[in-house]
């Protein structure tokens, strides 16, 4: 019998509502409080079924074993950094959006605080398929990579991923921006159908690794919920490469081979007025060449790929949290991926290419 996940989440905004919809989809996931800032929302958030407090004294009544940290950006590092002296952290990405923040993180956990970064994106279905791919040695030693999925630290993190990258890899990154008109057709809230125009941001990036790996990061803000702009993933090895959903591949006698990977899907419509959530694609599957190379953790629980990924996150958390499992991503790894964010928009503002210094700046950082 599984141990049930139980955890409290500090905010109540829109990313602390994925969280409490999996504790909702999920038999073994309790959310145990939710802290809120104002009593207008503790009231919104007890009208939805959600356990709600003003207080931390409350929050901790409830006997949480760990606590979800989803405040805003600007707060992240700072609250993270505080509740890990109380309880084990799972706190929401970036891990710091300056040296600063970062610097502050590292001394708390120092200071021996449990801190685990939701870093989500390695836990999609899509991306655990693709190394698992990389693992059967299909496409051979990757060296090149061009992402066009997930933005900023969250784009780091799947480069280092696919490219088998320590976080200590040292680099040269370029970078560039750019603004160009697009129509509206999704918010974090509502959908727009009167096509209106608005400057949107791309930034495409070149990280030069010194062991020679290269990756590329093109990212546009409309991405995410823009049915008029599709991600792009190109993976090249010394045997082969992935393209999206296509694999071509040498077999052993050097004869060419190429498949799709066929990626299950089940609609699922639920009662949520929010048009991101009222109607999504759960995967329930994938296969490369009638080989099973994914299967939903919970089974078809109604989640969409992204919630899932972040439920993943929270079991291996729990077992972390008790002392029972490894950091399921640890806060040096998330610093990694900040820290590369931060260089990449200091190049693209500087028009210049910047050398990383992580390991330099690592010993300053964990002092």
């Amino acid at each position: 019998m599984k141990e049930t996940v139980r955890f409290m989440i500090v905010g109540s905004g829109w990313r602390a509502m994925y969280y409490a919809r999996i504790a909702k989809a999920l038999p073994d996931f309790e959310l145990t409080a939710m802290l809120c800032r104002r009593e207008e929302k503790k009231q919104k958030m007890e009208q939805e079924g959600i356990p709600a407090f003003l207080t931390r004294e409350e929050c901790l009544n409830t006997k949480p074993d760990f606590a979800v940290i989803a405040v805003d950006k600007p707060h992240m590092s700072e609250t993270a950094a505080e509740w890990s002296k109380i309880l084990p952290v799972l706190m929401e990405t970036p891990a710091g959006t300056d040296l600063k923040e970062i610097a502050l993180l590292a001394k708390a956990e120092q200071e021996g605080g449990k801190i685990a970064v939701a870093e989500q994106y390695r836990c999609y279905a899509t991306h655990i398929a693709g190394k698992r791919i990389f693992d059967k040695g299909l496409i051979g030693e990757p060296y090149y990579l061009c992402l066009s999925h997930a933005h900023e630290y969250h784009g780091m993190s799947l480069i280092r991923y696919y490219l088998n990258l320590p976080c200590d890899t040292e680099y040269c990154v370029s970078a560039k921006a750019w603004k160009f008109p697009t129509v509206e057709t999704l918010s974090r809230y509502e959908r727009y159908t009167d096509g209106r125009i608005a400057d949107k941001q791309r930034m495409l990036a070149v990280f030069e690794f010194a062991n020679g790996k290269a990756g590329v990061y093109d990212f546009d803000s409309e991405q995410y919920r823009s049915p008029i702009r599709s991600n792009l993933l190109k993976i090249q090895g010394v045997r082969g490469e992935i393209i999206d959903e296509k694999v071509r591949w040498l077999d052993e006698n050097n004869l060419p081979k190429e498949a799709y990977i066929q990626v299950r899907k089940r609609r699922v419509q639920t009662d949520n007025p929010n048009p991101n959530f009222s109607e999504f694609d759960e995967i329930t599957g994938i296969e490369l060449e009638g080989e099973e190379i994914y299967t939903p953790p919970f089974g078809e629980a109604g989640l969409s790929e992204d919630e899932t990924a972040i439920a993943c996150m929270l079991e291996q958390m729990r077992a972390y949290a008790k002392g029972k499992g490894e950091n399921p991503y640890p806060l040096e790894e998330a610093i990694a991926d900040s820290y590369g964010a931060i260089l990449m928009k200091e190049a693209a503002n500087r028009k210049e290419s910047i050398v990383s210094a992580f390991r330099e700046n690592r010993d300053v950082w964990m002092k």
